[in-house]
C-alpha cells in the first residue's frame, strides 16, 4: 500500500507542477521553472517519507534480536531482554529491557493478526531458549 501511495503522491505533485504556469494574479508575480521543480521535489520528499513506513523489520537468532523501526534500529543481545510483550491494548509488540525501558517492534503490529502472534511466539521461544542456555552455562 505504501508503494502505491508514494507513487500516486509523486504523480499528483508532478501533474500539479505542470499546471503552475503564468501569473499568480494581477502584479503578484508568476510561476517559474523553479516553482515547478520545487513542486516535484516536494512530491519526491513526500514519497520518501511514505516509503519510510516500509522499513520496520525484526530478525532474531541465538545471539539476540535486531529491530529496525521507521527511524531507528536496535541490536539487542538476549541477556539485555527482560521480556517480549504484546499487550492486548497495544498497537505493536514491545521488547522490555531493564529499568522498565521498552523498544517498540513496529514490524509486529496488531493489524497483522496471526502473523504478529506467530512472530511474538517465535521471539518468546528464542528468549526462553537463551535464558535456559545462560542458566546452564
Amino acid at each position: 500500500m505504501c508503494w502505491s501511495l508514494a507513487a500516486a503522491l509523486l504523480v499528483v505533485f508532478t501533474v500539479v507542477s505542470f499546471g503552475l504556469r503564468g501569473s499568480t494574479g494581477e502584479n503578484l508575480g508568476s510561476f517559474q521553472r523553479g516553482d515547478q521543480a520545487a513542486m516535484i521535489g516536494l512530491g519526491v520528499v513526500g514519497a520518501i517519507v511514505i516509503l519510510m513506513f516500509t522499513r520496520p523489520r525484526v530478525a532474531a537468532d541465538a545471539s539476540g534480536v535486531r529491530v529496525r523501526n521507521v527511524l531507528r534500529s536496535y541490536d539487542l543481545p538476549w541477556e539485555m531482554i527482560v521480556a517480549v510483550r504484546f499487550d492486548r491494548d497495544a498497537a505493536w509488540a514491545n521488547i522490555e529491557l531493564p529499568d522498565d525501558e521498552r523498544v517498540p517492534v513496529l514490524a509486529l503490529q496488531v493489524v497483522d493478526q496471526e502473523h504478529a502472534v506467530e512472530g511474538v511466539r517465535a521471539l518468546r521461544a528464542l528468549h526462553a531458549e537463551a535464558q535456559r542456555a545462560a542458566k546452564a552455562g
